[in-house]
């Protein structure tokens, strides 16, 4: 049976983390949005699904998964579940919960990409609040992604497997979204992000080395790959990146 996503249909944004995964895996899966309504997809089903009253454990926002039963919200629960099942995480129970710390930090950083463009409210448009963002912005810039890309180097350069992955000798879901921040931050900051790479070697050489992974290279090079825009996390505002 497919896994079922449920997302918005015009971003990659959270959703994009467990597309990663699921690509990387090669399960099978429908991106339910992103079908037509004739199909039973589009928003109005993702819509009528947040809308149920019969679910005792309801999903606050997409990302969320239906697996037969099995219904998971929030990105990071997502990959938990998913690497246990398609050996996207260690078998080990410490290194499996040392995953899911590295995962929960990616959120926090992929949290404050966001807040960088949208500091004072979600619900107001950048153009809105262009003062705070400059500010909060070149903060972003300054300080906090060296200091998520310094942590990301200094976990490859400890690693007893290995400085090619996070976690281990084998490719985790933690790898493919490092890889998807990565990938984040150059759209948004091109002129900064080329700049810190050089500072982070092992986290260039991770990026690098998913990209050439080939299924996540058939699939950046396919239409399901959503190209960047600016209503999802990372955005690309010119004066934002000085």
């Amino acid at each position: 049976m497919a896994y079922e996503l449920y997302y918005w249909p015009g971003i990659q944004g959270r959703g994009e983390f467990v597309r990663l995964a699921l690509e990387e895996a090669g399960a099978d899966y429908i991106d339910v949005a992103r079908r037509s309504t004739e199909e039973g997809g589009g928003i109005p089903a993702l819509m009528a699904f947040l809308e149920r009253k019969d679910i005792a454990h309801p999903p606050f926002a997409p990302p969320f998964l239906k697996d037969g039963d099995v219904l998971i919200g929030q990105t990071a629960a997502i990959l938990l579940y998913l690497g246990d099942r398609h050996e996207l995480a260690p078998k080990d129970a410490a290194q499996r919960l040392w995953t899911h710390q590295i995962q929960l930090t990616i959120a926090d950083l992929v949290g404050e990409a966001h807040d960088a463009h949208h500091p004072l409210s979600a619900d107001l448009y950048y153009e809105e609040q262009k003062p705070e963002a400059l500010r909060r912005a070149s903060d972003f810039r300054e300080r906090r992604i060296p200091r998520f890309l310094g942590w990301f180097e200094d976990i490859l350069a400890r690693n007893p497997k290995g400085d090619g992955h996070l976690v281990g000798k084998a490719i985790t879901y933690a790898d493919l979204s490092l890889f998807q921040c990565v990938e984040g931050l150059l759209y948004a900051y091109p002129r900064s992000m080329k700049r810190r790479l050089a500072q982070f070697p092992r986290v260039a050489a991770l990026h690098q080395g998913v990209a050439r992974r080939p299924r996540i290279r058939a699939y950046l090079a396919s239409e399901r790959r959503l190209p960047f825009n600016e209503e999802g996390i990372f955005r690309c505002y010119p004066e934002l990146d000085r």
